[in-house]
C-alpha cells in the first residue's frame, strides 16, 4: 500500500511538472508572437498613436478599409474581431489603455452586438495566454464562472480552449506563421456574394442598455478619446428595420448609418458588405465626420 501511494504522488509530481512547464513554454511563445491574430499585435505592441481606432465585430472588420483613411493623411488601423461582442470591444480598448496607445477617435460598431451583455467564448479563449501577466486581462474576467481554474491551474486554459490555443495554434505561433489577420491594416475584405441574397430578421433582437458598451463611453471619457458610435449597413431586405430606431431610443448618440448603402450589388450577405461596400460605406464615414488633412 505504502509503495502504491509512492507510486500515485510520484505520478501526480510527475503530471504537475510537466503541466507548469508546458504552460510556461506556451505562454512564452505567444508573447512573442504578434502576427496571428489582432490580438496578440495588441498585446505585443505598445505606444502606438492613431488618429482613428475601428472596434466592433465582422461587421467592422468587414465593413471599414483604413486605406481610405489613411490616404487623406490619418493614421488608422482595424481592430475588429469576427465572431466578436462589445465584451471584448471593451477589453481591446482597456488593453490598447494598458498598452499606452494614443487614440484621438474610437469608431465603435454598436447595433446588433447590444442585444446581449454575454461574451464571445470563441473571442475570449484569445485573451487566455496573457491572463497572468496583464493584470487588464485578470481584472476584466474576475467574475467569470471558471476564472480560479483558468488563472490557477497550470496549462488548465490552454486545455480548455484547445480548440482556439491549443497545440496547432502555439505551433503556428512558434514557427511565427503568419495570417492574414493584419493585412490592409486589419481589414478583411468580402470577394463572394451570397445569391440569392438571404434576407436578415431582426424580429428576435430588441435592443437594450449593454455594460460593457457603458464600460467603452466610461473609458473614453477617461482618456479624452472621441467616441463615435454608429450601427454599420444592412441590406434593405432586412426584416424588421424599425430595430434601428428602437435602437436609437435606448442610446440616442449612436449615428444610424444602417441606409449608408443600400444596392444589394454592395452586399456580400445581408448583414455584411463586400469590398467594394465597404470602400463605399468608409468614404461615407470619413466625410461625415472627418476632413483631409491639410498638407504641410
Amino acid at each position: 500500500m505504502k509503495q502504491f501511494l509512492k507510486f500515485i504522488g510520484k505520478l501526480i509530481l510527475i503530471v504537475l511538472i510537466t503541466a507548469i512547464a508546458l504552460d510556461a513554454m506556451y505562454t512564452l511563445v505567444y508573447h512573442q508572437s504578434k502576427s496571428r491574430n489582432k490580438i496578440d499585435f495588441l498585446y505585443n505592441s505598445k505606444d502606438q498613436n492613431y488618429d482613428v481606432v475601428f472596434l466592433g465585430s465582422s461587421r467592422v472588420n468587414n465593413h471599414f478599409v483604413p486605406k481610405i483613411f489613411n490616404e487623406q493623411g490619418y493614421k488608422t488601423f482595424n481592430f475588429g474581431l469576427t465572431r466578436s461582442r462589445l465584451q471584448e470591444s471593451a477589453l481591446m480598448l482597456k488593453l490598447m489603455v494598458e498598452r499606452n496607445y494614443k487614440i484621438k477617435n474610437l469608431i465603435l460598431q454598436v447595433d446588433l452586438n447590444i442585444n446581449t451583455n454575454d461574451h464571445s467564448e470563441a473571442i475570449r479563449s484569445l485573451f487566455m495566454p496573457y491572463l497572468h501577466t496583464s493584470e487588464t486581462i485578470r481584472n476584466h474576467y474576475k467574475n467569470i464562472d471558471e476564472y480560479n481554474e483558468l488563472l490557477y491551474i497550470p496549462f488548465y486554459r490552454y486545455m480548455n480552449y484547445d480548440a482556439r490555443i491549443g497545440f496547432r495554434e502555439f505551433y503556428q505561433s512558434a514557427i511565427h506563421k503568419k495570417t492574414n489577420a493584419l493585412d490592409n491594416d486589419g481589414f478583411y475584405p468580402l470577394l463572394k456574394n451570397q445569391r440569392p441574397m438571404i434576407a436578415a430578421d431582426l424580429s428576435k433582437y430588441s435592443p437594450k442598455k449593454n455594460a460593457a458598451y457603458e464600460e467603452i463611453k466610461a473609458i473614453c471619457k477617461k482618456n479624452n478619446i472621441h467616441l463615435i458610435a454608429m450601427s454599420t449597413p444592412m441590406c434593405m431586405s432586412t426584416i424588421n428595420r424599425e430595430y434601428f430606431k428602437q435602437l436609437r431610443s435606448v442610446y440616442p448618440e449612436i449615428h444610424n448609418f444602417e441606409d449608408a448603402v443600400t444596392d444589394d450589388k454592395y452586399f456580400s450577405t445581408c448583414g455584411h458588405m463586400n469590398k467594394e461596400g465597404a470602400e463605399e460605406f468608409t468614404k461615407i464615414v470619413f466625410k461625415a465626420f472627418f476632413k483631409p488633412k491639410s498638407t504641410p
